[in-house]
């Protein structure tokens, strides 16, 4: 699993509707009492896919699935990744754990037997695994400690030929040995790693990951080792289809379908693909949140992996998400807002899509956290009490509605960064921000309120903020709105301003042009490594000039970093789960950002394909779809 990040075109395609451990101690600075959180049951939808019924999906057939682009390779772990490459890979690769539908990681019969960690306490780390005595790469040679030898030694960065991201944990590994078998792998820590269930997975064959020249090497149409149900049968970029077909080595349960033809469609042409019958899956999510904009640019390799599976209708694929890196480049003038048309052209667009015969649009939150980020870097949003006021001043339920009602999703507000509302784990800490209202936050601060229903003012200047939105998104307008009314109601003006995906991090985020910013992160089962960069404390560079890095809030604490490196190393299950609610408990105290929702996600099936849909938390268990019948 990798550390999140969010680069380019990433920003549109999260929100859209269209994504380090280490160890360290000591006691923590007094702080205000916190009211003690009540736990929350999950209120999202946590998938829209229906229980596998096999034995009612027939033999035979080749479900047609909608990708974004023909992806340059299936090593998710090369920087060339998208989404579409973990979406091929977890029908062509092994991953020891999968994630649930409430995001817990839960081992894969097909290849683990079994995995046991030493108790915490005991040093140092052992965790051993069981493999499946019939998990075997396509060629017949049994999954061994080879593999995860070569796999650690690529992506440990001890070896900097390998033009890989580095995700976090491999770095954690001390040996990787045979254990008492052939079939058993014993994987050593030098230091305690609590997210070891997210490594390996997916696990490449020593073939691939071996050597550098291995590993860097781009997807070519010729035989590709694997280890999954299904094996590539053709690539091919130029007439957009990548072909899969049944593996004669898979020991699993027999896959339904033939092959599977994934096929290149746009966003913008999936209705009419849909309509035509040349699809049988394709996500509708950014068809429907971009309807009617102009098309955006092909998404970058970096954001496309980021998006976790959102373009491709894959749900959260869990090892796309991308490592922490930082976009720089000039700041641009903003554009022009989001047209006021977007959402009424998504509105007829999604009509569209149910009024079509022989298909269901399944819905689901995605696992994906829409965010309000403030720049705590810049005019008013330097003073941690207007940030705090300005969070209490949004009404995340309101909000959630007037972003998820029109797309046929409960309005379930987030009270979590780190965790989603369908997630194991999930607890609403919003009662961090404490009682005082808005006005009264403000007041204390010298921003008055002239009169009423007008714009606060402090030695004669207007409390008038930016928001940042990307460009063309229905649901951004929706979200904005409400935004815009909730913030009016406290004084506070806000002006919608849109960027384009190329430019929405490149020129705003990462730069810090901006006030306040609307987008999405993946959410992810491990958030101790895959958020912590999202939050860390910015550090001097070279220069002297603060590195916010993946922290596009710029807000950090010490305190906070340590609760993240002490969650990541912390072994025992409910000691970790506390320190990661105390990191959103200080991230809420802190004013870095306002967790609103879950982003949408739309997934259009025909009505005789069983095993697809919106998955949530969850991922395809491509050996069940298939068509359904006699």
């Amino acid at each position: 699993m990798r550390v999140r990040q969010l680069t380019a075109a990433a920003a549109a395609l999260l929100l859209a509707t269209g994504a380090l451990a280490g160890c360290s101690g000591g006691p923590a600075p007094a702080r205000p009492p916190v009211p003690a959180p009540v736990p929350a049951p999950p209120t999202a939808v946590t998938g829209d896919v229906g229980p596998p019924d096999r034995a009612a999906v027939r033999e035979g057939g080749t479900p047609r699935w909608a990708l974004d682009a023909a992806p340059a390779t299936l090593n998710v772990y090369q920087p060339a990744a998208t989404a579409d490459s973990a979406l091929l890979a977890h029908a062509l690769y092994p991953s020891l754990f999968r994630p649930d539908e409430h995001g817990r990681p839960v081992a894969d019969p097909d290849y683990l037997e079994s995995a046991e960690c030493t108790p915490p306490g005991q040093q140092p780390q052992v965790v051993t695994y069981r493999l499946s005595p019939q998990a075997v790469w396509s060629d017949g040679t049994p999954l061994s400690a080879a593999d995860f030898g070569a796999q650690r030694a690529a992506l440990s960065g001890l070896d900097p030929a390998y033009a890989g991201n580095r995700p976090a944990g491999y770095d954690a590994i001390d040996s990787i040995t045979e254990g008492a078998g052939p079939h058993e792998v014993k994987v050593t820590f030098r230091r305690p790693y609590a997210e070891w269930r997210a490594l390996f997975g997916p696990l490449y064959p020593a073939a691939v990951t071996g050597s550098p020249a291995a590993f860097n090497r781009p997807l070519t149409d010729g035989p590709e080792p694997s280890a999954g149900p299904f094996q590539l049968s053709r690539y091919d970029p130029a007439g957009g289809r990548v072909s899969l077909v049944r593996s004669p080595n898979w020991w699993g349960d027999r896959p339904k379908a033939d092959g599977i033809d994934f096929l290149v469609v746009p966003a913008e042409g999936r209705l009419d693909a849909l309509d035509q019958d040349r699809l049988d899956i394709a996500s509708l999510t950014a068809a429907v949140d971009r309807a009617g904009s102009t098309p955006a640019a092909p998404p970058t390799p970096a954001a496309s992996a980021s998006a976790s599976g959102a373009a491709s209708g894959a749900g959260s694929a869990s090892g796309s998400g991308s490592p922490a890196a930082t976009a720089s480049a000039t700041p641009a003038a903003p554009p022009a807002a989001p047209p006021a048309a977007a959402p009424e052209a998504a509105d007829r667009a999604l009509r569209r899509a149910e009024a079509l015969p022989g298909i269901t649009v399944h819905r689901a939150a995605a696992a994906a956290l829409t965010e309000l980020t403030l720049n705590a870097a810049r005019g008013p949003l330097t003073d941690p009490a207007v940030r705090l006021a300005l969070a209490r001043a949004v009404d995340r339920r309101r909000v959630a509605g007037a972003a998820l009602t029109p797309l046929g999703l409960a309005a379930a507000p987030l009270g979590s960064h780190l965790f989603a509302g369908d997630q194991d784990g999930y607890r609403d800490n919003s009662a961090a921000l404490g009682p005082a209202d808005a006005g009264r936050l403000l007041d204390a601060a010298g921003w008055k309120r002239p009169a009423a229903g007008a714009t606060r003012l402090r030695d004669g200047r207007e409390l008038a903020l930016a928001l940042l939105v990307p460009a063309g998104s229905a649901t951004a307008r929706r979200t904005a709105d409400a935004l815009t009314a909730d913030l009016a109601g406290a004084g506070i003006a806000l002006r919608t301003v849109a960027a384009p995906a190329e430019a929405f991090v490149r020129d705003h985020l990462a730069t810090g042009d901006y006030d306040l910013a609307l987008f999405s992160w993946p959410a992810g089962p491990h958030p101790a490594v895959e958020q912590r960069a999202v939050y860390a404390k910015p550090r001097p560079g070279a220069d002297g000039a603060l590195e916010a890095g993946s922290n596009y809030g710029r807000s950090g604490t010490e305190e906070i970093d340590r609760l993240f490196d002490r969650a990541a190393a912390e072994l025992d299950p409910a000691a970790h789960l506390a320190l990661l609610q105390e990191a959103d408990t200080r991230i809420w105290q802190l004013g870095h950002s306002v967790p609103l929702y879950q982003r949408p996600d739309l997934v259009a099936v025909r009505s005789d394909v069983a095993g697809a849909g919106a998955w949530g938390f969850g991922r395809p268990r491509f050996q069940d779809v298939g068509f359904r019948g006699p």
